[in-house]
C-alpha cells in the first residue's frame, strides 16, 4: 500500500512544476478522481497521519486548479463538458475566495477585501481566536489585550488554551518568531509579528528566540551568501529597534548558529529523519527541479520550536512549551513540525496566526519588499511616506466628491483605513473614522492624511531608535548565552 501511495504522490507532485492550466478539464478531472481514490485507500489502510495529510493537500490543490480552470467545483461522477473552461483571469463568483493562494512564498486573492480568513481556518485546520480566548488572555496576563487581538489581526491559533493552562499552573513558555532577510530595508508589514511578539514578551515576562533565515534566502533568491548574511545583521538592527529586552531575547542567523550549536543541529537531523521527501513535496509543492537545500530547509525552520535547540537558555530541557506568533502563510512549516514533535519526544509548538499586511495597491496581495511602490519602508522619509500614500494607496472612495458625500466610501477595501486598523491605538477614534468614511463625511484625501499623520511619527521614531543600535548591541543580542528566565 505504501509503495502504491508513494508512486501516486510522485505522479501528482511531479506535475506541480508545470502549469495546471496546460491540462484539459477532463485530464484534471481524471487526476482528481485518481487522487481521491489514493486518499480513501490510505485512510482504509490506516496509514500514517503525515502520509494522509500530504495526500489530502495534493487533492485540495487539484480542486483549486479545477475550479480555476472550469469555474465549477469538482463533483465526483460529474465529468466536465468539453467547453467547461472559466474566463481567463475572471473574478471569483460572488466574491468567493476559493482561488486564494496562500503559501510561504505566495499570497494572492481576487477579492478586494483580501483573503477569506474564515475559509483559511477551515482549510488549514486551525482554530479561530474568538472573544472567549481574547478575554482569557486578558485574565491570565492581567493586561488589556493588544489591538491586534481586539481587532482580529491575530485571528487564528493552535493550542493557545494549552499554553494558558500551563501558565496558570506556573509552567512558563517561550516565544519563537523569525524573519527572512531578503533585503537590507524592512517595510512596515514586517513589523507586525515583532510588535505583537514584544507585547507578549512584556506581559508574560518570557524569553524569545528570533530566527533570521539567511540560509533560506540564499537558497530561494538570486543573492550571494555574503549578502544574505549582511541583510540578516541589518534586519536584526530593525528588530532590536522595536524595543526587545536584551536580557530575554536571543537573535540568531542560521548561517552562524547552525555551526555553533550541536544541540540545534541534532534536532534538525531528528526532524529530517522523520519527514519523507514525498511529504515535503506534498506540503510545500517542491518539484524534482528544486535544489536539495530547499527540500531540507523546513527542518531548520522547525528546530527552534523545541527548547532543547537552545541549551544555553533552557539548560538542555526539552519540555518547555513554545509559542510562535507568525503570519498564517508560515503555518505549513509548523503543521509539519507539530506532526513530527511527538515522534521525537517533544511538545508540539503552539501558534498565533496573523492576517497579511496589504500592499498599497490593495489587499489582493501582501506588501512586498521587492516592489518599492507597494511598500512603506522603515527607511522612507516623511515626504516619501506622504507621496506613496497619496499616489499609490488604493481607495474605497467614490470617483467624485459629490458621489462620495452622497454614497460614502467602503472601508473594507480602502488601504488607508486598513493600515489605520493596524497602527491606530484608539478603538473609539478608529470606529468614528470608519463611520465618517462610510457616511461620506470623511473624504478619501482626508483619510489618507490621517494615515500619513500616523505613519510619519511612528517611522521617524523607529529610525531614531535604530540609530541607537550599535554593532556591539547587535553582537550582544546575537551571542548564544543564558537569558533571564525562571522555569
Amino acid at each position: 500500500m505504501l509503495k502504491h501511495y508513494l508512486a501516486g504522490v510522485k505522479r501528482m507532485t511531479d506535475c506541480q512544476g508545470d502549469s495546471e492550466g496546460a491540462k484539459s478539464p477532463m485530464e484534471l478531472y481524471e487526476s482528481l478522481a485518481s487522487q481521491g481514490d489514493e486518499v480513501r485507500a490510505l485512510k482504509t489502510a490506516k496509514a500514517e497521519k503525515a502520509e494522509i495529510d500530504a495526500a489530502v493537500q495534493l487533492l485540495l490543490k487539484l480542486k483549486v486548479d479545477y475550479k480555476q480552470l472550469t469555474g465549477q467545483d469538482y463533483k465526483a461522477g460529474s465529468p466536465p463538458s468539453e467547453t467547461s473552461v472559466a474566463p481567463e483571469n475572471g473574478p471569483a463568483t460572488d466574491g468567493a475566495n476559493d482561488g486564494d493562494t496562500v503559501d510561504p512564498w505566495n499570497v494572492s486573492t481576487n477579492n478586494a477585501k483580501g483573503v477569506d480568513y474564515d475559509k483559511l481556518i477551515v482549510r488549514f485546520g486551525s482554530s479561530k481566536i474568538d472573544q472567549d480566548l481574547v478575554d482569557r488572555i486578558e485574565k491570565v496576563s492581567g493586561q488589556k489585550p493588544h489591538r491586534f487581538l481586539r481587532r482580529g489581526i491575530f485571528f487564528s491559533h493552535r493550542d493557545m488554551h494549552q499554553v494558558l493552562d500551563g501558565y496558570e499552573k506556573h509552567k512558563s513558555f517561550y516565544l519563537y518568531t523569525g524573519r527572512g532577510p531578503s533585503s537590507e530595508a524592512m517595510h512596515v508589514g514586517h513589523l507586525i509579528p515583532f510588535i505583537f511578539t514584544k507585547w507578549l514578551q512584556d506581559v508574560f515576562d518570557i524569553p524569545l528566540v528570533i530566527q533570521l533565515t539567511d540560509d533560506e534566502k540564499y537558497l530561494w533568491k538570486d543573492l550571494s551568501l555574503e549578502d544574505c548574511h549582511r541583510f540578516a545583521v541589518e534586519n536584526a538592527k530593525d528588530i532590536i529597534a522595536c524595543g526587545f529586552d536584551v536580557n530575554k531575547t536571543f537573535i540568531f542567523s542560521d548561517l552562524d548558529y547552525m555551526g555553533a550549536s550541536p544541540a540545534f543541529y541534532r534536532n534538525v537531523v531528528k526532524i529530517q529523519k522523520h519527514v519523507t521527501f514525498n511529504q515535503v513535496k506534498g506540503i510545500f509543492g517542491f518539484t524534482d527541479s528544486d535544489c536539495i537545500g530547499k527540500i531540507s530547509f523546513p527542518a531548520i525552520q522547525a528546530a527552534p520550536s523545541f527548547s532543547s535547540s537552545f541549551p544555553q537558555i533552557f539548560k538542555g530541557r526539552k519540555d518547555i512549551q513554545c509559542l510562535i506568533p507568525c503570519a498564517i502563510d508560515q503555518d505549513p512549516y509548523f503543521r509539519m513540525t507539530r506532526d513530527v514533535a511527538p515522534r521525537i519526544g517533544y511538545h508540539k509548538p503552539a501558534l498565533l496566526h496573523s492576517t497579511f499586511f496589504p500592499a498599497l495597491q490593495g489587499a489582493q496581495t501582501k506588501m512586498s519588499a521587492s516592489d518599492a511602490n507597494s511598500s512603506i519602508f522603515l527607511t522612507d522619509t516623511p515626504k516619501q511616506i506622504k507621496n506613496k500614500v497619496n499616489k499609490h494607496a488604493f481607495s474605497g472612495g467614490k470617483d467624485t466628491v459629490e458621489e462620495h458625500r452622497k454614497y460614502g466610501g467602503n472601508p473594507d477595501v480602502d488601504v488607508a483605513f486598513m493600515y489605520l486598523t493596524f497602527f491606530l491605538e484608539d478603538d473609539e477614534q478608529l470606529e468614528k473614522i470608519k463611520q465618517d468614511y462610510t457616511s461620506g463625511a470623511l473624504l478619501t484625501g482626508e483619510l489618507k492624511k490621517l494615515l500619513i499623520e500616523t505613519l510619519q511619527p511612528m517611522i521617524t521614531q523607529h529610525q531614531e531608535q535604530r540609530k541607537q543600535v550599535t554593532e556591539e548591541t547587535v553582537k550582544q543580542f546575537m551571542t548564544p548565552r543564558p537569558l533571564h528566565f525562571n522555569f
